[in-house]
């Protein structure tokens, strides 16, 4: 009953496919802090690229991976598509290494002790060992991490050994044999069997793996092996080209594109120097020789390579082809039009990218209304039509970057697994909404500025004198708030609590002083309406940067995380640096303020 061979077979399949990408996404995980930086500082030498392309790839096990981050970057406008094209290139090679490293099939049981332990039979369960020892016992910053590079290696080739006994068992129908004999006298068939499967699989890596497995237990000659192998080549680089169009600007499809014709012409190229090497009677002894995992992973490695090589000096023809198939479209370039592109989905599976991207907009956010506050205080004192506009330009790209980022925040989310990821990821969605609240209490003050203007109504001596001493205080606790973002500075963000104490006060106080000139006949009411508008938003902008810092501390220190917990802390006087600045700040600020001189 061979129904049993085959369900082990895709059982065996199964496992292995898990194990790749187990052992592939840990990988990621692992090295993806560092990816973004190493793929940014590539040259325009294509060699450079291809090496690069070669080690990412090598490291990360998945060509369609490196392709498709070096598209997001691309789209980001990281590095430009001539420098992507040698990544192309090399992620093409640095694909063979799994093959190379599943040819361990071929150690056999009569080889010495030390070569024993390389025998996948011996191998998968010490790497499951130390995989489940990694994530069990112990709790450094990366066990859990390589536990699951040790975990998914165990696994992969758990599902290998137990694809070959299952392949083993159906060699005695001589299904094997004929269904790859079949395949040798037509080799166009064999070509789309190789397509269809790795499309399918939307893995070379894996695909060849399969191939490797079965050449343990049926005679798969040469004559069929390279077809096939072609054949993965096509297959493996349309999934990448898919996955790379998906909601891309031109140059991400392009790199898709450029895989595409990269993937053809080393078809072509192959199956052309094949068929001419053995028409000459070259190939006469290899023809039907029978292929072990290790003449396949060296075949797979020596097309690929000796293709690279030949390619790579003409690599740039196929930018400039790119270029023609996917032209561009005339269309306004926005402001940050550069930024959110680099909010690609790509990105979900190397968090450490996609938050690379995240914080370059969430920079320009917290600069754009931090630069709409300054306009803002600007226009109090003198009002100006076209700062007025600038500004509510400006804002509306503050609105656009919020829905951008916290659109691809809640997508991101079920990618986030690592604890660190996970709190730079509650930080940014709560400093998000924070950020564009600056802008909207901009907003207000420069329309309050614009009321006063229309109406020619203008504030007191003192009542300007008080506001600068307000707005120099908020331009302090925003400075802090800056600092701390983009350095991810504990320190300033525990300036700014402290001050925006002091800010309530301040705004306080200045109600009441105002409420006195009322009384005393010297403000107008509607000055005096627009004034309280003001007190009320500085004091807003205030309490959103102590949110900001609170989210900046909470991500290396979790226990802050609870706001009222936490502020409630300082405010009752335990903590010695907190009392000393709001003491020294209030001191400073208040003493300005007695220096005022009345109307």
């Amino acid at each position: 009953m061979y129904i049993f061979n085959v369900i082990s077979l895709l059982g065996g399949l199964a496992l292995f496919l898990y194990g790749m990408r187990m052992m592939g996404n840990n990988l990621k995980e692992g090295q993806s802090g560092t990816l973004k930086v190493v793929m940014s500082k590539v040259t325009d030498n294509p060699v450079k690229a291809f090496i690069l392309g070669v080690l990412v790839t090598a490291v990360i096990q998945s060509s369609t991976a490196t392709i498709v981050i070096t598209s997001g970057l691309v789209a980001a406008g990281i590095i430009s598509l001539n420098q992507s094209l040698g990544i192309i290139v090399g992620a093409n090679v640095g694909t063979t290494v799994t093959g190379q490293i599943i040819r361990l099939l071929d150690v056999k049981g009569d080889a010495s002790l030390i070569l024993k332990f390389f025998q996948p039979s011996t191998l998968a369960p010490l790497a499951l060992i130390l995989g489940i020892a990694l994530i069990m016992f112990f709790k450094f910053k990366k066990s859990d991490n390589l536990g699951g590079i040790a975990m998914g290696f165990g696994i992969l080739f758990t599902g290998l050994l137990n694809m070959t006994a299952a392949v083993s068992g159906l060699k005695e129908s001589g299904i094997i044999d004929k269904l790859f004999m079949s395949l040798g006298d037509n080799p166009v068939l064999g070509y789309i069997v190789g397509a269809g499967v790795a499309f399918a699989l939307q893995s070379s890596s894996a695909t060849i793996g399969i191939l490797q497995a079965f050449s343990t237990a049926g005679d798969i000659p040469f004559k069929v092996v390279y077809v096939m192998i072609v054949g993965i080549y096509l297959g493996d680089c349309v999934t990448t080209a898919l996955v790379c169009s998906i909601g891309a600007k031109n140059d991400a499809k392009r790199v898709g594109i450029v895989n595409i014709m990269f993937n053809l012409t080393e078809t072509v190229l192959v199956l052309v120097v094949v068929f001419i090497v053995h028409k000459l009677g070259f190939l006469d002894n290899l023809w039907n020789m029978r292929m072990t995992p290790g003449t396949i992973a060296n075949t797979n490695t020596i097309f690929n390579m000796g293709c690279s090589i030949l390619i790579l000096p003409f690599i740039k023809f196929y930018g400039t082809a790119s270029r023609k198939i996917v032209k561009d479209a005339a269309k306004p370039i926005g402001k940050y039009d550069d930024k959110i592109a680099a909010l690609n989905p790509v990105f979900f599976n190397t968090p450490a990218i996609a938050f690379g991207g995240c914080y370059d907009c969430l920079d320009a956010m917290i600069h754009a209304s931090i630069d709409n506050i300054d306009k803002s205080i600007a226009l109090v004192k003198k009002f100006d039509e076209k700062v007025f506009d600038e500004l509510n330009e400006e804002e509306e790209n503050i609105d656009h970057l919020t829905d951008c980022v916290d659109t691809y925040l809640v997508n991101l989310s079920p990618h986030v697994k690592e604890d660190l990821h996970v709190r730079i990821m509650t930080e940014y969605h709560k400093v998000v909404k924070e950020f564009e609240r600056l802008g909207d209490h901009a907003l207000n003050i420069a329309e309050d500025a614009k009321e006063l203007y229309d109406n020619e109504t203008a504030f007191s001596e003192q009542a300007l004198g008080e506001l600068d001493v307000a707005f120099d205080l908020m331009k302090k606790i925003l400075n802090y708030t800056l600092i701390g973002f983009e350095r991810r500075d504990i320190e300033s963000a525990k300036h700014i609590e402290p001050l925006e104490e002091v800010m309530d006060d301040l705004t306080n106080m200045l109600h009441d002083n105002h409420l006195a000139r009322l009384r005393e006949g010297n403000c107008s009411v509607r000055a005096g309406i627009v004034f309280l508008d003001i007190l009320s938003n500085m004091e807003r902008i205030a309490d959103i940067c102590s949110n900001i810092g609170i989210a900046i501390i909470a991500r290396k220190s979790p226990e802050a995380g609870l706001a009222h917990t936490y502020v409630s802390a300082l405010h009752q006087g335990g903590d010695s640096d907190f009392n000393d600045e709001y003491i020294q700040a209030h001191s400073e600020y208040f003493g300005r303020l007695s220096g005022d001189t009345p109307e």
